[in-house]
């Protein structure tokens, strides 16, 4: 047995063992499928103890070391700065990751979660190593796979040609679908997103189902999984997981820009402190659910740091700051984020702060979305 075939046996035993590949359709994808052939092109590191964040690149040369991190079960990134590639560098870049092949365990996870049968036809958002278990579990010719950037689309190709399959690979905004080739029984995305598209809806049979990682600006999302209805609307449930991936591009936050006068604005104390924007994940999410649009910074001034919510487009912010006896928070703009925030997470946690596996989502044909746990409101901000 070739050493990529021994690595991918043992791939699909850890998976199993951890309870992310269940059935068996898909434990032959993952030993059929060579993910080594997705990274050709070698991928970054992250530099240990680098501050700020550092990548150098980690690239196929005849050793163990690639082909034996290609089949761990970790995401790789292959491309940072929005077009830098492991092969155009030579030592360390501290730029922001854009691209990445995600975590098998993760990947498997979303496909089993998919519930496709045989027959069925789907649109998937990104381009990579899980189109091809796509395309050995429903064959290639049931497979749309859109991706917004044309390099990364072009590497997939290849690679997926040399594994022999040649689905329909669209270039172009994800978030968009692909109306020529609707209806779809499935759509999967590996990008995360801030609201899901009324565009998948509509070109998704009724009865069939999208699958997304639903986020926001405070980097804590969740997997859902939502039923299409014969009306144009689709409910579901989270997944639970506490996963991310990286934002579809149209998704990402704007430039914060020039800030806004700090010494406006309204002043009060307050019981709730900004940990609830750093706490466990579940509370941060539902803060995030009352300030969707907002991003959270810290500025040191005058020898004391100041935790900022700032929602650009809204022209609203929230600064909070350490005082003897808890909290300060000042506000402006049109709308009084922390009010918001307080809100949420008192009536959240007088409901027994539910876990975000008990959480529901509804979405309509005119992209509205809803995010409500049990006992909350019938629509909740989202």
């Amino acid at each position: 047995m070739k050493d990529d075939q021994r690595l991918r046996v043992r791939l699909g035993d850890r998976l199993t063992e951890a309870g992310c590949l269940r059935t068996a359709p898909w434990r032959a994808a993952v030993e059929a499928i060579p993910r080594h052939e997705f990274l050709r092109g070698g991928f970054f590191e992250q530099v240990e103890e680098a501050s700020p964040t550092a990548w150098r690149p980690v690239l196929p040369n005849g050793g163990g070391r690639w082909l034996e991190r290609c089949y761990a079960d970790e995401s790789l990134v292959t491309q940072v700065a929005g077009t830098v590639v492991p092969g155009d560098l030579r030592g360390e870049i501290m730029r922001a990751p854009t691209s990445s092949s995600t975590m098998p365990s993760l990947v498997v996870r979303m496909l089993e979660e998919l519930q496709v049968e045989d027959g069925h036809r789907v649109l998937e958002i990104g381009t990579g190593y899980s189109t091809a278990l796509l395309c050995h579990r429903l064959g290639d010719g049931s497979v749309v796979s859109a991706e917004v950037d044309r390099e990364v689309s072009g590497r997939a190709a290849a690679s997926l040609s040399i594994c022999g399959y040649r689905p329909n690979l669209v270039v172009g905004d994800g978030l968009a679908g692909h109306e020529e080739a609707a209806p779809y029984d499935r759509v999967i995305a590996t990008c995360g997103i801030l609201t899901v598209p009324e565009s998948w809806i509509a070109q998704t049979k009724p009865g069939g189902i999208v699958l997304a990682m639903v986020g926001g600006w405070l980097y804590a999302s969740e997997l859902v999984r939502l039923t299409v209805h014969g009306d144009g609307t689709a409910s579901g449930r989270f997944l639970g997981g506490q996963i991310s991936f990286m934002l579809a591009r149209p998704h990402l936050p704007p430039p914060l820009g020039l800030l806004p006068d700090f010494g406006s604005g309204e002043e009060r104390l307050t019981a709730l402190g900004p940990d609830l924007l750093t706490a466990d994940w579940t509370t941060r999410f539902v803060a995030q659910l009352a300030a969707p649009r907002a991003q959270h910074i810290s500025l040191t001034s005058e020898g004391r740091t100041h935790q900022v919510l700032i929602d650009v487009e809204a022209g609203a912010w929230t600064v909070l700051t350490e005082v003897d006896k808890g909290w300060r928070v000042r506000q402006g703009g049109p709308v009084r984020l922390w009010d918001a925030v307080e809100d949420h997470v008192a009536r959240w946690r007088t409901d027994g702060a539910p876990g975000l596996e008990r959480f529901e989502i509804s979405v309509t044909p005119d992209g509205g979305q809803a995010i409500r746990w049990p006992g909350a409101p019938r629509r909740a901000p989202g």
